[in-house]
């Protein structure tokens, strides 16, 4: 089965990349991505690896845990975003 993360593109995470460290490099000084365009990331089609999911848990996570918790983990973190947690 071939399934994929849905994203609903709320903008969220890349709201707030200042909470890990390892986007720093993409913080544009006040948490938020530099790529961000309104919800949309401007950089899309050629985003860092990181910022890809379903290639970030191929990459590195895979040996790790199941998609299906991978995915699970990344919702659950999305939600607290979008509560403001």
């Amino acid at each position: 089965m071939n399934k994929m993360f849905k994203c609903d593109m709320c903008g969220e995470c890349c709201r707030n990349i200042g909470l890990a460290e390892l986007y720093s490099d993409l913080d544009d000084g006040t948490g938020k991505c530099r790529y961000l365009s309104g919800n949309r990331c401007s950089i899309y089609n050629e985003r860092p690896i990181k910022c890809r999911i379903d290639e970030s848990y191929d990459g590195f996570f895979s040996s790790h845990m199941s998609k299906e918790e991978y995915y699970q983990l990344n919702y659950k973190m999305c939600e607290k975003l979008k509560e403001g947690k």
